[in-house]
């Protein structure tokens, strides 16, 4: 089944240094570029990560420093990335919860500001998840009826996914051919910032999800414990959560002026 798209989609998959989105670097980016007329288009490219590839990366994505330590950093190509991704839809394999966060963090070390909040993204995983409750290699024999050789080649699960999401729409009927249908389906929540410390509540107001103020309006905390905000400025929280929690911030004193 052909993707019904009114923008491309870009489906992406990192290989990292490890799993913290906040401390962690790319060494491997693939990106496979689907356009509405069908056409695609794929850029694969390692990355220096500026810091050492610890052995138990290594040992899922077989990415060793020597490997990189003549490839360009993400800061030398944060610029293009930004404008192949200007206007793109995103998608991927848990990227909701790694590859989006992650990527983001990435662009505002490099000081390129994207603004990802306005795109749409599809989580392969979890319409598979909700429906089968399974892993890529799993979903991909369960869907395409292939075994997936060399997982956790970056070029490989993104297509692997890109596969896995028309043949999920073939399966089901009640999953409509719609970016932002599928958008919404693949969301498990509404977060403000994408390692989701602060969610939106019924009314589209900001809340804090964690910690002492967990479920209190983030204008309130503000509002009423101003040493919050540098507490979260200093802290070890993504460059992204800090960025929104300003934003919203700088909304409040707008309104006080």
């Amino acid at each position: 089944m052909q993707l019904k798209l009114s923008n491309p989609l870009i489906f992406l998959d990192l290989e990292t240094t490890g799993i913290n989105i906040t401390k962690d670097r790319i060494v491997e980016l693939s990106l496979l570029k689907v356009y509405p007329d069908g056409k695609e288009e794929n850029k694969t490219r390692r990355l220096n990560p500026e810091m050492p590839i610890p052995p138990e990366a290594t040992a899922i994505h077989g990415i060793t420093d020597a490997d990189v330590k003549d490839c360009p950093t993400f800061k030398a190509v944060a610029k293009s990335l930004a404008t192949l991704i200007e206007g793109c839809d995103l998608a991927g394999f848990n990227s909701n919860r790694f590859d989006i966060p992650l990527l983001a963090e990435e662009f505002l070390r490099a000081g390129v500001d994207i603004d990802l909040n306005k795109r749409r993204f599809v989580d392969v995983q979890t319409i598979f998840h909700k429906k089968e409750q399974r892993s890529l290699v799993a979903a991909y024999k369960f869907y395409c009826d292939r075994d997936l050789d060399n997982a956790h080649s970056a070029e490989v699960d993104t297509s692997a996914t890109y596969e896995v999401l028309k043949a999920q729409l073939d399966r089901y009927p009640e999953l409509q051919n719609d970016i932002q249908f599928l958008s919404d389906f693949s969301s498990f929540n509404n977060n403000v910032d994408f390692a989701g410390r602060m969610i939106y509540n019924e009314k589209g107001e900001e809340v804090i999800n964690f910690g002492k103020y967990k479920g209190r309006l983030v204008a309130e905390v503000l509002t009423v414990d101003p040493g919050y905000y540098s507490w979260i400025m200093d802290g070890d929280f993504s460059l992204h959560t800090k960025k929104m929690l300003t934003k919203i911030r700088l909304r409040l004193k707008t309104k006080i002026n």
